[in-house]
């Protein structure tokens, strides 16, 4: 572990807690009503909120991540146990996840907030996205729509600055946003200063550098809303058995861990952690009530070393170093889908949507890799299996 990174994990955040985050935290409301599930547990978790920015949109530190669900239930429990930000996007599941959302939340669309995403490059392809959205998600309106998957300030054009302009005017979406995964040194200061957007997600983790504290904080005092992606650090949940840290992870719990060390920073206004399950759901919950400690930090610390060789940070460092011309970062992150997240499929049909030339290209060919990895990827290795798995 390098010594910035060591630092960062083990300061806790050591940042200020500035007083708009401070009186943006209230105690959670009582239940208007037992949750409608079948199988209810004996007492609902303590949940506590957060102010989106200047948005005003008062949402739960902890929200839902719905990219990988497919089970309706697991959405619709979350709802009634009290969490209130809900995130979704165009091309999840190749759109089924907007409906099995949408069908979830129809009771409580008033009660939630609600985002969705387009990765569409054009105005006219990002507007019929949207009404694509709305369709499906069974709502006249979505309150954050986000630009998807951003890294460089010139991907946002003024043509897709536009359409979000011209669907807050249609009252189609309340808010702007844009998400992004990679390049948040550069791209978070450009939005924090691009008053046409109100909400920004992003990649945010303990793996990753120092200088992500400062670039969110910068943001949240220019106002902007700052949701937390990807906070479990590639989600590995399930080391398998032989390995020298399976039961330490497994009986300790890394997840909640991690989830609790992304929400204890006062500028992080909520967060989107994956729930594919109802113990996944119990887990996160967990993390509203239980503070950060000395031995979630030992638990990170292991985490960190055991993601260390197959864990991409996005930290585009590797960009034009391999020979063949491949997005080595966004196929790494396609293997962590199906490794991390147990989501194969996902992670094929985004490597299948790949350029021709980069799908074909071979690792086994080369005779030795030119991307080195600065936080120890094993860089070739992890492409040989993206390869292996995916490629057809």
């Amino acid at each position: 572990m390098t010594r910035s990174r060591r630092s960062f994990l083990a300061s806790g955040l050591a940042l200020p807690v500035v007083a708009s985050a401070t009186r943006s935290e209230q105690a959670p409301p009582a239940p208007a009503k037992p949750p409608s599930f079948a199988k209810a547990r004996s007492s609902a978790p303590e949940l506590r909120y957060k102010v989106l920015g200047k948005t005003g949109l008062k949402v739960t530190t902890v929200g839902f991540g719905c990219m990988i669900t497919s089970d309706g239930s697991v959405v619709e429990r979350a709802a009634d146990l009290g969490i209130t930000y809900f995130d979704t996007a165009r091309g999840y599941q190749t759109g089924n996840n907007e409906r099995m959302v949408g069908a979830a939340l129809k009771k409580k669309r008033k009660e939630i907030v609600l985002s969705t995403k387009s990765g569409a490059h054009t105005k006219e392809e990002a507007l019929a996205q949207l009404d694509t959205s709305l369709k499906e998600l069974g709502t006249d309106f979505v309150d954050i729509w986000y630009l998807h998957a951003k890294s460089k300030p010139e991907e946002i054009t003024d043509g897709l600055i536009e359409a979000q302009q011209i669907a807050k005017k249609a009252g189609k979406i309340r808010f702007a946003g844009v998400s992004t995964h990679s390049g948040q040194k550069e791209l978070i200061p450009f939005l924090a200063k691009n008053p046409n957007v109100d909400v920004i997600l992003t990649q945010y983790n303990f793996s990753m550098e120092p200088f992500m504290n400062q670039v969110i904080d910068d943001a949240a005092k220019a106002g902007k809303g700052i949701v937390a992606m990807k906070i479990m650090a590639g989600g590995f949940r399930r080391p398998q058995p032989g390995n020298p840290v399976y039961e330490k992870l497994k009986r300790d719990g890394a997840m909640l861990a991690a989830l609790k060390w992304a929400v204890r920073n006062p500028n992080v206004h909520t967060t989107v952690p994956s729930m594919t399950d109802m113990d996944q759901l119990d887990e996160n919950l967990r993390a509203c009530s239980q503070p950060f400690g000395a031995a979630d930090e030992k638990l990170l610390a292991l985490q960190l070393d055991h993601i260390r060789p197959i864990y991409c940070r996005m930290c585009g460092e590797c960009a034009g170093q391999c020979r063949q011309g491949l997005p080595v970062a966004d196929v790494l992150r396609f293997l962590t889908y199906a490794d991390g997240y147990g989501q194969f499929a996902l992670g094929r049909e985004r490597f299948l949507e790949l350029d021709a030339e980069h799908t074909a290209v071979r690792c086994t060919e080369c005779p030795v890799c030119t991307v080195q990895c600065p936080y120890g990827v094993h860089v070739a290795q992890r492409l040989i299996r993206a390869q292996d798995l995916f490629a057809c």
